[in-house]
Order: C-alpha cells, then sequence, then structure tokens
C-alpha cells in the first residue's frame, strides 16, 4: 500500500504476542485486546481527503499514535498520539504530541464508548465527530 505502512505495522506489532487477547482481570477468561494496528473502515467526518482505507490507528500496552498518509503522494497529512486507558467498554484517549495539523490537540483527552471484537473496533462520539468503524490489521508474515 504505502513504503510506510510495513514499517508502522511491524514497530506496532513488535512484542505483542498478545495482539489479539489479553486475560481479564477475573482470571482465565480471554477479552479482545486494543494492541495492534487499526485501519479506518468507517466514520461520520472521515476528512479531506478521505481517510477510510487509508487512516490507521496503533495501540501498544500504554500508547496509541494515529497518522493519516495522502492517498496520491504518500506525504503524512496529520499525526497525533499519547497514552490511553481503557476499561473494556471506553476508551480515554489523551493527546501528548502530535504534528503541526492537529497540534491544537494537544493535552486534550477524550472519551468515547467502544465495542471492540477480535478483529473490529466501533467507537461511539456522543456528538457524533468521532464515531468510527476501524478493521484489525493483520501481522505480515516474517520470511
Amino acid at each position: 500500500m504505502y513504503r510506510i505502512l510495513p514499517l508502522l505495522l511491524a514497530l506496532c506489532t513488535t512484542g505483542t504476542a498478545q495482539a489479539h487477547h489479553d486475560k481479564t482481570a477475573s482470571g482465565g477468561a480471554v477479552a479482545p485486546s486494543l494492541i495492534g494496528t487499526w485501519q479506518l473502515q468507517k466514520a461520520t467526518h472521515p476528512g479531506r481527503p478521505s481517510g477510510i482505507g487509508t487512516r490507521l490507528k496503533l495501540f501498544t500496552d500504554t500508547h496509541w499514535t494515529v497518522i493519516q498518509p495522502d492517498p496520491v503522494s504518500g506525504q503524512i497529512l496529520f499525526q497525533h498520539g499519547g497514552h490511553y486507558t481503557f476499561d473494556g467498554k471506553v476508551l480515554q484517549e489523551t493527546v501528548d504530541f502530535a504534528g503541526d495539523a492537529t497540534s491544537a490537540l494537544i493535552g486534550r483527552t477524550f472519551s468515547n464508548p467502544i465495542h471492540l471484537s477480535q478483529d473490529q473496533m466501533e467507537q461511539t462520539d456522543p456528538n457524533g465527530v468521532f464515531t468510527e468503524t476501524w478493521q484489525r490489521l493483520e501481522m505480515p508474515a516474517t520470511p
């Protein structure tokens, strides 16, 4: 897709053996995890140019980042990220860093309900701005 995609996938998935599952606090039961790389599939406000199919969201066990390349040039249109908490129902993301296009978000915290399955994440924004559906991308096989 883009030259940067394999690098982003490798960075986000390296060392995350639990890319699809986390043990729950109740012990033993397996729940889906946010950890991994997600691609935007649907959005109420996909942006211009649209981020559908190009915008990526990456999660480690403590941090997240979102990045959107231009679909034609591959240049980064925006990127930002920071730390997060997820209680299994609500995702709370704080923006700690950002590029020029989204630097006004630094210091802001967003809290949105999330419905998470193994390979799909649906985010519902009460204000309708960040209502999005994301698809988990599989880590490429290593040679």
